[in-house]
């Protein structure tokens, strides 16, 4: 069974975002940028399917710039075999990304896609769901749990706990966080990725038309939170949130 991983290159979680000064967006200059997380499960998951003689190859896939290749780099240190940028430095969203994707999966035959369920930077969760609507292929979306046999049992993060289901291949599978550890790359691993494979593709030589939707209008800065304060007791609490929060 072959594996395809898509991971998507983001500013890293450690960085403090900045927005710019004329709010088109967040800055990137001087930033430093890493796997999305949730893609680093993906391909932890895919890994440890190989591993267990599940799956026969694991191909990650990026979209995005030429800086993308390190992040796949990073995907064939975890023990990825080869890797694919679709590369452009125009800005992709959800739509795009997904025919990108689907483009590069007919051409790949993979029989199972994972991906991390969102990316940090834009919290679409959609990628997953929208490509498995453009193949006709099951989904089975935040994953706590993968099992493969002759169909994929997944399990479910829902807002009521898990829901386990079993779905058929091939099939589209979204990572949680609960899913597994990913682990580090070790330094000759580091050595083996340079010498891997990363082919390189362009949107266009896919076919695929991936250019925006929508438009930003603004991004801004959430408010700040105001300091809190210590109350004396607990009917001084009461009081304040009765009549200055006004929530009981």
């Amino acid at each position: 069974m072959k594996v395809l991983v898509a991971v998507k290159r983001v500013i890293d979680y450690n960085v403090k975002i900045r927005v710019k000064s004329d709010h088109t967006g967040v800055e990137t200059a001087n930033v430093k940028f890493s796997m999305n997380p949730f893609d680093e499960i993906a391909v932890e998951e895919a890994v440890r399917l190989k591993e267990a003689g599940k799956a026969s190859e694991v191909v990650v896939v990026s979209i995005g710039p030429a800086t993308a290749q390190e992040t796949l780099r990073t995907a064939l240190a975890m023990g990825a075999d080869r890797g694919i940028l679709v590369q452009t430095d125009d800005e992709v969203q959800p739509l795009g990304v997904a025919k990108a994707l689907a483009a590069v999966v007919a051409k790949e035959a993979p029989q199972l896609v994972i991906l991390g369920k969102q990316a940090i930077d834009d919290d679409s969760n959609q990628t997953g769901q929208m490509l498995a609507a453009l193949l006709g292929w099951s989904q089975g979306t935040f994953a706590s749990k993968v099992e493969v046999g002759d169909k994929l049992t997944v399990t479910r993060e829902i807002d009521g706990g898990l829901q386990t289901i079993s779905i058929s291949l091939p099939a589209i599978v979204t990572t949680d966080l609960r899913l597994n550890e990913p682990r580090y790359a070790s330094l000759p691993n580091i050595m083996k990725a340079k010498k891997k494979p990363i082919d390189m593709t362009s949107p266009a030589d896919l076919g695929v038309d991936v250019a925006p939707r929508l438009v930003t209008l603004s991004v801004e800065e959430p408010p700040k939170r105001s300091a809190g304060i210590k109350v004396p007791d607990v009917a001084a609490l009461v009081d304040k949130l009765k009549n200055e929060a006004k929530v009981i």
